[in-house]
């Protein structure tokens, strides 16, 4: 069991954006989150994926590199918050993973 929340915003109406991912443990490693994502690029007509993704968060690194090699699309990594962005906290960098263009 899983979900997968995101939004497509209408100043970028080519580009999923993926705000979270989850997979219960039992399901891990199976290709769930794959598969739910193919779903939701089945429904929509878009060319690109984004979602922010954490350094230590190996999973959804893999994740998301493993979708673009499945798909044979470039997968580019950027900065997009920095560790000093979030002032009193502790809190990881955050980078964005940019998929595409996915080909249909």
């Amino acid at each position: 069991m899983g979900f997968i929340s995101g939004f497509i915003h209408p100043s970028s109406p080519d580009t999923l954006f993926i705000w979270q991912v989850a997979v219960a443990e039992t399901e891990r490693g199976n290709g769930l989150a794959t598969r739910m994502i193919d779903h939701i690029l089945d429904r929509h007509e878009v060319n690109f994926i984004e979602a922010t993704v954490s350094p230590s968060n190996q999973p959804s690194q893999k994740l998301f590199k493993g979708l673009a090699e499945k798909k044979k699309v470039p997968c580019s990594i950027s900065v997009c918050f920095k560790e000093e962005d979030f002032p009193g906290e502790e809190h990881e960098q955050e980078n964005t993973f940019r998929i595409g263009p996915l080909k249909k």
